[in-house]
């Protein structure tokens, strides 16, 4: 027998194209999403090369669809005179229903949405993780550093004594 569509290998499901590690430090993640997004055709090619970068970028939503801001895609160098502009907004596909969600979590004071990934699907399809954010504040990122440090540390000892 052979493999359908979906009995696809659940191990090899994504391969990341670049990750928002200043996301993770400066908010706390209340909820992810996954969306799509729409492209052009220079843009898929730069993307597939590694040439974004998704640092101080966000999610605005205007009249019931969502956009990305400020994320660079680096203009492909082979394209002709149809390259695209390299921090263009960007539509974000959603089902209405989360679109309607993450409208009303927005609404409330100090939740933003923020882009923590962006990965290749099993298909080859350029997707973007999202997420319902929470802005830390210092204490907060100081604390998550000393958390860290001591879990480092914990685990440097049980390697030691093993």
């Amino acid at each position: 027998m052979g493999k359908k569509n979906n009995d696809i290998d659940r191990t090899k499901e994504y391969k990341n194209i670049t990750v928002n590690r200043k996301a993770y430090h400066d908010y706390e993640i209340l909820d992810k999403f996954d969306a799509g997004m729409e492209l052009m055709g220079s843009e898929v090619k730069s993307i597939r090369e590694g040439r974004v970068n998704l640092k101080d970028s966000y999610v605005e939503i205007r009249s019931q669809e969502a956009f990305l801001l400020n994320a660079h895609i680096s203009q492909y160098t082979n394209a002709s005179y149809n390259n695209h502009e390299p921090e263009r907004v960007r539509k974000l596909l959603l089902h209405r229903r989360e679109l309607l969600k993450l409208d009303n979590r927005v609404k409330t004071r100090g939740v933003s949405i923020i882009p923590l990934r962006m990965y290749f699907t099993a298909k080859g399809l350029v997707k973007i993780e999202i997420a319902l954010a929470k802005g830390k504040r210092v204490y907060d990122k100081k604390q998550a550093i000393k958390e860290r440090d001591i879990r480092k540390e914990q685990d440097r000892e049980l390697r030691h004594y093993r």
